[in-house]
């Protein structure tokens, strides 16, 4: 799991590096595919559940999920990149939201926040805590933030499959929910809104978007439940 997540985290800012108006997604779905196989990985969301793409990428009112593709990256816009590796079996899924130039004060607000919670949710992580502990927090700080906080997709637990139980919700009440043991994986990943948290889907199947065209971000790491903490296992190095 920890060369998994520093796999994610690696190509990751590989994309973060290279990020510039002009590139298109099918771009960074190239970039992404090609830096995941130097380092002897495979795309983990190339083909799962029949999605198209190897990484999603997800612009400005975009939420998650989006496929690359020939939109054209322009000055300002929001950009978040979703990466999961699989590595010798095991699986790291890492994300960031990206800005392209001098973001406006709206984005820069939700791209504050987006961390801001993510990184409040984490700090909730140890062994003997429950996964509504985690939602609590990321809820409480973004209604204090005025963000609203996406419910209908969250973290998950993550290891051999990219997808496993427990679900993850960023939002709820605090000591409820599953309790934490040392040795589980899962994601921490908020979306962040600065309007509606309701999505809408488009005719494609899998791109989730603000009904309001608000702007979104999110930001995510997996972690390693220890008996103090957690272990960031996709951490930037």
């Amino acid at each position: 799991m920890r060369a998994a997540g520093a796999v994610a985290a690696q190509t990751l800012q590989r994309v973060g590096r290279a990020l510039r108006p002009g590139m298109t997604g099918a771009a960074i779905d190239a970039l992404v595919r090609a830096d995941t196989a130097e380092r002897g990985a495979r795309c983990a969301q190339l083909g799962y559940h029949g999605f198209p793409g190897a990484v999603c990428v997800s612009i400005d009112d975009v939420a998650c999920h989006g496929i690359p593709g020939p939109q054209v990256l322009a000055e300002g816009q929001l950009v978040s990149v979703d990466v999961t590796s699989e590595l010798n079996g095991w699986h790291g899924d890492t994300c960031a939201t990206f800005v392209l130039g001098e973001p406006s004060p709206e984005a820069a607000h939700v791209l504050d926040v987006a961390r801001r919670c993510r990184d409040a949710g984490i700090a909730q992580v140890r062994h003997g805590a429950r996964l509504g502990d985690i939602g609590h927090a990321v809820e409480t700080l973004a209604q204090r933030e005025g963000c609203a906080v996406v419910r209908v997709v969250g973290g998950h637990g993550i290891g051999r499959k990219m997808h496993q139980a427990p679900h993850v919700d960023h939002f709820g009440a605090p000591n409820r929910g599953v309790r934490l043991r040392e040795g589980m994986a899962l994601t921490v990943e908020p979306i962040l809104v600065l309007g509606s948290p309701e999505l809408v889907e488009d005719d494609d199947g899998w791109t989730l978007r603000t009904p309001d065209g608000s702007l979104a971000a999110q930001f995510e790491h997996t972690l390693l439940v220890t008996r103090d903490g957690c272990e960031i296992l996709t951490r930037p190095t």
